[in-house]
């Protein structure tokens, strides 16, 4: 992973990278948006990871809100459960790039990444 951005909580761990290419993401949507993270039933491994930009107005009281420069990330507490301690990162590599998840709380993740089991 690259150099991880440490937020005052550590509930979710953001690269360089990732905050880079998740800021030029937020400005092509033309609005101050934020990050919701969190996890749904599904995927391959039984939990699959959630990622969409959200105007901050529809931040819940009961979220957590990470922030990392400026840039905020959000989750439930239901999904903070299961990923508490993740780690995001990108890569721009042609094969296997993208955003990558590094779950603490995972005792098993499937092969794209993109779904893990507890």
């Amino acid at each position: 992973m690259t150099q991880a951005i440490q937020s005052q909580q550590q509930g979710i761990q953001l690269s360089e990278t990732a905050l880079t290419h998740l800021n030029k993401l937020r400005e092509e949507q033309g609005k101050d948006l934020c990050l919701r993270v969190g996890v749904r039933n599904g995927g391959c491994s039984g939990m699959s990871y959630l990622m969409d930009f959200e105007d901050p107005s529809n931040v819940r009281e009961d979220d957590e809100v990470f922030d990392y420069d400026g840039f905020k990330i959000i989750c439930d507490p239901k999904s903070l459960l299961y990923i508490y301690g993740l780690q995001l990162d990108y890569s721009n590599a042609l094969i296997g790039g993208g955003f990558q998840f590094t779950n603490p709380n995972a005792s098993q993740t499937c092969g794209c990444g993109k779904s893990f089991g507890v």
